[in-house]
């Protein structure tokens, strides 16, 4: 599996559009390929990124982990 890193951005997960996935026993269906999930903190919608983080001004630094 490849988890990417988007500079100043959020921790994207591998998946497909129509996957589904389970969060607190809320389930939801992927409108797109790619799961992107917050770190910046300013989500209204944890731990599922909401863009905030353009909002609020968030830098990180971008890659990939590999082999998880």
């Amino acid at each position: 599996m490849k988890i990417h890193f988007r500079e100043n951005g959020p921790i994207v997960l591998p998946a497909k559009k129509g996957d589904r996935v389970v969060f607190n026993g809320e389930e939801r269906v992927l409108q797109k390929d790619g799961l992107a999930l917050c770190r910046c903190g300013a989500s209204t919608d944890k731990p599922f990124c909401d863009k905030s983080h353009k909002r609020v001004g968030f830098k990180a630094p971008g890659g990939d982990l590999e082999g998880v």
